[in-house]
């Protein structure tokens, strides 16, 4: 018996399960659209877009600023901004076009919008995972994304219980960048950060690779089907805190002692299957294609770290505050950072000047909470 032989089963073994994997994907994405609808199996088929995406071109935004900030590569927030300028040029005049069925991803800065942000940016450096990136960290099996997600959802969902308060510390006034006009702005103020970042970039480091121009278009086409297929941009955050919220429902928890949960539109949502709502079927999409990939390449046996008890223990805290400090931020670098900017938000870049600052202490959390050596 020849090697060759030998080898055989092994990858006939690989290709029935590669089978298996996208047989269940049709499989899934058929019962969405069959007890939902249509639109809800798209919004699903969206979402597992994202999640092969992310994952299978290690498109993120969590690595990429730590590249950034600690080794001067700026090849993965360059493209972030490319993504983000592309969905602006058609996001932008298309939601000021059409406003009684399209909406922008717009929220006031605020006091809390600003904290949250800053607290948030400093949470998924020691995660390693923003809003996406825990999803997709979870769905790939990675140990700490498994464990910070639970809490994500919960700290989500409190921060939604609590948000009423936190607004009325200070807001400023709501400021959208619309029409054509709102375009050139926007593109102006990509070009510039575009400009410092290459400015400030290590020698031999400007050049983005291939992969990630192509992942930077592949978002930025499924952001604008998830907009126009669901009404609304691209986001993370409130599917996770539903999520939460149903789960205390279920536990007995008096949901109408919060303004947030009360309002008519979230007691909605609360009484309907998550198959109805965009934000969770695109989340839950991102996990499974996720998985998909992971499975594809190697399947799920990611070793759990060995880690000192304060890492594990951080990772819990960090789950929450990612959750609690992104509902309080308006999102988080999809809902805020790509979704505002993209739909001519001014909370947007705010969410992301805050972020960054916030992801430079965060770094240097690191080492001190056992986590890595050093930054």
């Amino acid at each position: 018996m020849t090697d060759a032989t030998l080898a055989r089963p092994g990858r006939m073994g690989r290709g029935f399960q590669r089978t298996v994997l996208v047989a269940a994907v049709l499989a899934a994405t058929f019962a969405v659209a069959s007890t939902a609808g249509a639109r809800y199996g798209l919004l699903l088929l969206i979402g597992l877009g994202f999640g092969i995406t992310l994952e299978g071109l290690r498109f993120g935004f969590a690595g990429p600023w730590r590249a950034m900030i600690v080794r001067r590569e700026p090849a993965g927030l360059l493209a972030q901004l490319a993504a983000i300028a592309a969905v602006a040029v058609v996001a932008i005049p298309l939601i000021s076009e059409n406003g009684t069925e399209l909406v922008g991803a717009h929220a006031p800065v605020g006091f809390a919008m600003l904290g949250g942000a800053f607290v948030f940016g400093a949470a998924m450096q020691v995660v390693l995972g923003c809003g996406s990136g825990t999803l997709v960290n979870a769905g790939s099996g990675n140990p700490l994304g498994v464990l910070a997600l639970p809490f994500f959802a919960i700290g989500s969902f409190a921060g939604a219980f609590h948000l009423t308060w936190w607004t009325e510390l200070g807001t400023a006034p709501l400021v959208v960048l619309d029409g054509y006009g709102g375009v050139a702005m926007t593109l102006l103020g990509l070009s510039a950060v575009a400009a410092v970042i290459l400015w400030l970039a290590a020698p031999g480091t400007r050049r983005v690779p291939r992969r990630l121009w192509l992942a930077a278009g592949l978002i930025a086409a499924f952001a604008l089907a998830n907009l126009i297929v669901a009404g609304q941009p691209w986001g993370v955050v409130y599917g996770l805190g539903l999520w939460a919220a149903k789960g205390a429902e279920t536990l007995g928890v008096d949901l109408a002692a919060s303004t947030f949960w009360s309002l008519p539109v979230n007691v909605e949502r609360l009484e309907q299957s998550l198959l109805t709502d965009v934000t969770s079927l695109t989340n839950i999409g991102i996990i499974g294609g996720a998985f998909v990939v992971a499975a594809w390449r190697r399947g799920l046996s990611q070793p759990i770290p060995d880690l000192p008890l304060r890492a594990w223990a951080a990772t819990v805290v960090a789950g929450f505050l990612l959750g609690y400090s992104s509902r309080l931020a308006f999102g988080c670098n999809v809902g805020a950072f790509f979704s505002g900017v993209s739909t001519g938000s001014l909370h947007g870049w705010a969410w992301f000047v805050m972020a960054f600052a916030g992801s430079w202490c965060g770094i240097r959390l690191r080492p001190a909470l056992g986590i890595e050596g050093r930054p």
